[in-house]
């Protein structure tokens, strides 16, 4: 167990990381590319994010940010609190033909010895959760920023009758403080990890998108920033 001092010690440092990001806040954004061919763009806005109860604690340490370059979701763990997972729906219109999700993210501390494919270390700076349901069963894949876990890594989660789940590693490590830009494809994602990569297999209907900044079992501090989730689809128009 960590001691008095080295907590205070990791909540100062966060602090100062903090600190320093709203005297550079927006520098270093990167801004989006250009949509997927003929979709459009909806975005999910970050008041749309709301505590996912079943799987959170009492207390939340999310908070949005009000910045000139847009709105952000900012995520600051200390233990001992209890992990909370932050859920956006994507609604009814959005279930199906999803061509691409893009978001940003900024990682600020990284949770020491954080590690997704040990037992026992399984704590990120920033996840972000695509989440599928079909029938009682729900998929998710977590697109990771870890610590120590080289970028390109899966570690293989839990396979039952009402769960499937993997973790992939985007990013691993610095640089801190710099926002980076991630783009996927929700049903080749999909198809990859729980259908073997059969281009033709079925996919269920989309969820929604979850976010998680931990440190509970490696008891680090760790922080992270949130923002811009666009989904892309194409949308018939009426002809005159």
């Amino acid at each position: 167990m960590r001691g008095v001092g080295e907590v205070g010690t990791a909540h100062a440092r966060v602090l100062f990381a903090l600190a320093l990001g709203f005297c550079v806040l927006g520098i270093a954004t990167a801004a989006f590319g250009n949509p997927a061919p003929g979709a459009r763009p909806f975005p999910i806005e970050a008041g749309r994010f709301g505590v996912l109860q079943r799987d959170s604690g009492p207390t939340s340490y999310y908070r949005i940010i009000d910045d000139p370059f847009g709105r952000f979701i900012r995520g600051v763990y200390t233990p001992p609190l209890e992990t909370v997972t932050l859920f956006a729906d994507v609604g009814d219109g959005m279930r199906r033909g999803v061509e691409r999700i893009r978001f940003r993210w900024r990682a600020w501390v990284l949770p020491v010895n954080g590690n997704e494919c040990v037992p026992g270390r399984g704590d990120a700076a920033a996840n972000v959760y695509i989440a599928w349901k079909r029938g009682l069963r729900w998929y998710s894949v977590k697109l990771a920023w870890s610590s120590e876990v080289p970028a390109g890594v899966t570690c293989t989660g839990p396979r039952n009758a009402l769960v499937a789940s993997d973790t992939i590693v985007l990013r691993s490590g610095p640089p801190t403080g710099v926002w980076q830009e991630e783009e996927i494809d929700p049903d080749s994602l999909f198809r990859a990890h729980f259908e073997g990569g059969n281009p033709a297999a079925e996919v269920p209907e989309l969820q929604g998108i979850g976010i998680l900044t931990d440190g509970d079992q490696t008891r680090s501090v760790s922080a992270a920033d949130y923002t811009g989730f666009v989904l892309y689809k194409h949308v018939a128009t009426a002809s005159r």
